[in-house]
């Protein structure tokens, strides 16, 4: 994992009025990662609670912000103006996984002949399955149990 911060104590600022924004942590030497709203993902914890994709606030030229919603702040007993620990590593721009790619992986696997011997709407369940999912580790997970069906 590449972490943009780790361990880092950070101050949960509250700025009363800025909608999802209203408590956010600034995330020190971030103004250089490149991205528009949606693109830049990452991964984590503040203090204890893990957090998974969530999105950063590109803001032109500063730092980027990162909401702490009240879930967060409940599971984690803070406030604004109270400093926590955040380790954040920036998740890879998802390039779309090809069949092709999940075909390779199950030969390599040593399963794509049990894949083929499938009819082909459990095939296309199976590929749907996987390329459905919108986080690479969510699609590694589902390839991984579909190769330890199909090695049984």
């Amino acid at each position: 994992m590449d972490y943009i911060i780790k361990d880092e104590k950070l101050e949960l600022i509250h700025e009363h009025g800025k909608g999802a924004w209203t408590y956010h942590l600034r995330i020190p030497n971030s103004k250089h990662i490149d991205g528009k709203w949606g693109d830049i993902k990452v991964s984590g914890s503040i203090d204890t609670y893990k957090i998974e994709a969530r999105n950063l606030a590109p803001i032109k030229g500063e730092d980027k912000m990162l909401s702490v919603n009240s879930e967060i702040r409940r599971a984690i007993n803070k406030k604004g103006g109270d400093i926590v620990t955040v380790s954040l590593y920036l998740l890879s721009k998802k390039e779309e996984i090809t069949e092709k790619q999940i075909l390779e992986t199950f030969k390599e696997s040593g399963v794509l002949e049990a894949f083929e011997k499938l009819n082909e709407s459990e095939k296309n369940d199976i590929l749907e399955s996987i390329i459905s999912q919108k986080i690479e580790e969510k699609q590694i997970k589902i390839i991984i149990k579909h190769i330890d069906k199909l090695s049984t």
